[in-house]
C-alpha cells in the first residue's frame, strides 16, 4: 500500500479511502477486463453471444468465465480478503442472471431455476475456480483452462439432459 500510494502520489490513507482494501485495489484492477467481458457475452458473436442455443451459449459462457479466471488467477486471488458472509455466488450476479435465463430458455420442466442457477454460478466463481486452479498450480493456465472447461462442459450437459 506505502508503494502504491507513494507511486500514486497520494497518502496511504487516500488510497485506503478509495479502495477501501488491499482486495479492493485489486478488483479495481479488474473491473475493465470484467466489462469487456460482460460485453462480448451480452453483444458479441456466438455462441457466446447472442445467436446460438441456449445450451451451446451455456457452455460457451462456463469456458470464457474459466478462462478469464484462470487468465487472472493472481489479481483475482488478490481480490478475495474472506470478509463475504457466502464467497460462492456474491461477486458474479450477472453470471447469475446470464445463467437463470439461458436455462429458463432450454426449458428444463419442473426445476427451481433460481437454485440451480445460483449452484451453477457457484461452480464458475472465483474461489472455486482459484481453489481448483491452485491444486494444479505446476500447470499452464491453458491447461488448467482446458480441464475445468471440459469439467464444465460435461456438469452442463448432464444437467440439462432432457428427462
Amino acid at each position: 500500500m506505502d508503494a502504491l500510494a507513494k507511486r500514486a502520489g497520494l497518502g496511504k490513507g487516500t488510497v485506503f479511502r478509495r479502495f477501501g482494501t488491499r482486495a479492493g485495489i485489486f478488483q479495481a484492477l479488474l473491473d475493465d477486463d470484467e466489462r469487456d467481458f460482460q460485453q462480448h457475452v451480452l453483444a458479441g458473436p456466438p455462441p457466446l453471444g447472442p445467436g446460438a442455443p441456449p445450451l451451446d451459449r451455456l457452455m460457451a459462457y462456463g469456458r470464457a468465465r474459466i478462462d478469464f479466471l484462470i487468465g487472472h488467477r493472481e489479481i483475482a486471488r488478490a481480490t478475495l480478503d474472506g470478509r463475504e458472509s457466502v464467497p460462492a455466488g456474491s461477486q458474479t450476479p450477472m453470471s447469475w442472471a446470464h445463467i437463470r435465463f439461458l436455462l429458463g430458455e432450454i426449458r428444463l420442466g419442473a426445476v427451481d431455476l433460481d437454485i440451480l442457477s445460483t449452484q451453477l454460478t457457484a461452480a464458475l466463481d472465483g474461489p472455486l475456480l482459484l481453489y481448483l486452479s491452485a491444486a494444479t498450480v505446476n500447470e499452464e493456465a491453458q491447461q488448467v483452462s482446458e480441464r475445468l472447461g471440459r469439467g464444465w462442459e460435461d456438469l452442463v450437459q448432464r444437467v440439462c439432459r432432457p428427462r
